[in-house]
């Protein structure tokens, strides 16, 4: 790997060197030894402990908290957690379907029952702002023209609404004014900004409490295929990275000096 680049980014400027020469110039790009693809690194992902989670979703304003705790408790990433809909939450069978989520497949994922009441407060404040959205024509982002076609008033009605709908509102291309949902950033900010003020010292982001709900659920006897389902991975490989020995708490293996 070269000086100071990382893998992704030395692959990225070879795929486009090989493009430039095969779809450009027209002169297929001959393979050079010294440079080839990277490998990349296999990192050890971030796990909280229980007693981590509780501290810093202590630290952090509800709504943020309450996207933390779909992430941590349902396994969601911080972009399938933003862009929920009202239709796709389901509080009687503690379950979320996610649309679309990594590869454009869909899947369901348990729901927390600590979540169901702070849900049915969010969901709400939110049919009140769109009760108000609607007598303004203010119309819900997302959904694609195929869609409107077959229902036409999709982006009108309350299923479709983002459970976590943003504050302001933008005009499209066609001049229709539209809410998105809460930007991935705000989410981004606050976490890491709660870990600090929690006083952790590892790495927090919006994926580690996704690793934390797959490191979690093996933890407890769950089978890696149902974890692989609810993590929404297309290969088996990508989940048996949490199966670490010394990730199963007491189950797992002691080490040596314990026995000093």
């Amino acid at each position: 790997m070269a000086d100071g680049v990382s893998a992704s980014t030395q692959n990225q400027a070879l795929a486009a060197l090989r493009l430039l020469y095969d779809a450009v110039l027209a002169r297929p790009l001959k393979r050079v030894d010294e440079f080839a693809a990277a490998p990349k690194r296999r990192y050890v992902p971030t796990v909280l402990s229980e007693r981590e989670l509780r501290t810093l979703l202590a630290k952090l304003r509800p709504l943020p908290r309450l996207c933390a705790e779909l992430m941590y408790g349902s396994g969601l990433r911080v972009s399938e957690c933003v862009a929920i809909r009202v239709k796709d939450v389901d509080l009687d069978r503690l379950e979320i379907v996610v649309r679309g989520g990594k590869g454009g497949n869909d899947r369901r994922t348990p729901l927390a029952e600590r979540c169901v009441d702070p849900l049915r407060r969010q969901l709400a404040r939110e049919l009140d702002r769109f009760e108000s959205d609607r007598r303004r024509d203010i119309r819900t982002t997302g959904v694609g023209e195929a869609l409107l076609r077959k229902y036409r008033n999709a982006d009108r009605e309350w299923r479709w609404r983002y459970v976590f709908a943003s504050v302001r509102t933008v005009l499209d291309a066609s001049g229709v004014r539209r809410r998105h949902h809460v930007d991935e950033s705000v989410l981004q900010r606050a976490i890491p900004d709660a870990a600090r003020a929690a006083g952790l010292s590892k790495r927090v982001t919006c994926h580690a409490l996704r690793h934390s709900f797959a490191t979690h659920l093996l933890e407890t006897g769950a089978d890696v295929r149902t974890v692989q389902q609810y993590l929404g991975h297309k290969d088996l490989q990508t989940t048996t990275r949490y199966l670490h020995p010394n990730n199963r708490g007491r189950l797992g293996v002691r080490s040596p000096a314990d026995r000093l």
